[in-house]
């Protein structure tokens, strides 16, 4: 049996929907925006290779994402998955795992759970959170989240650096990849995170 790999995508949320609406017409847009670009979610399963299934959802309307779209969405997935698969969020997408395994009890086994630039809170970032934000404690998250990496860089422009302190006084038993230069990761390539996936 292949290897299970979810990979969760980020987003941006409102806090109303003229807020949103505003931002579709004010947005930069350019023709550099509009090419297609792959990331290093795109080409995940090509690194890795036979041995793994990689399972990519489109949650809900990314660009004004609700937590509650998503979580149904997700919960419909979940009954697709085998034991011991590998959770993977980037950015909005790992705030949304860290939510959903800290309220919600998991059917299955879980291996691992990657955190990448992903917001703690709000509170020092323009982007807003809404109903994305995590309930009091992270215990239930910890407890069946598996092995639980927190990944970010220095530079990262969109989620602070000092995010990762929060999740590592949340989560003390969380092994931690530091980067200095690959501010929100939006490279085509994620040699790194491929190698961590194998290892595990």
């Amino acid at each position: 049996m292949k290897q299970q790999i979810v990979v969760i995508h980020g987003g941006t949320t409102f806090d109303t929907y003229e807020e949103y609406i505003s931002d579709l017409r004010n947005r930069e847009i350019s023709l550099e925006r509009l090419r297609m670009q792959r990331d290093w979610k795109d080409t995940l399963a090509e690194r890795l290779g036979e041995n793994y299934e990689v399972l990519f959802p489109r949650m809900p309307n990314g660009t004004n994402a609700r937590y509650e779209e998503w979580g149904i969405w997700f919960g419909r997935i979940i009954p697709l998955l085998n034991e011991d698969v590998i959770l993977v969020g980037h950015s909005l997408g790992g705030i949304f795992l860290a939510k959903y395994l800290s309220e919600n009890s998991f059917p299955k086994r879980i291996k691992a759970t990657i955190l990448i630039a992903t917001p703690f809170d709000d509170t020092d970032s323009e982007e807003k959170l809404i109903d994305f934000k995590l309930p009091d404690s992270l215990a239930k998250f910890a407890k069946q989240g598996g092995a639980i990496y927190l990944i970010q860089s220095r530079d990262d422009l969109v989620v602070p650096f000092g995010q990762l302190e929060k999740y590592k006084q949340a989560l003390p038993e969380a092994k931690t990849l530091i980067f200095a230069d690959r501010d929100h990761f939006k490279q085509e390539t994620f040699p790194e995170v491929v190698e961590l996936i194998r290892k595990l």
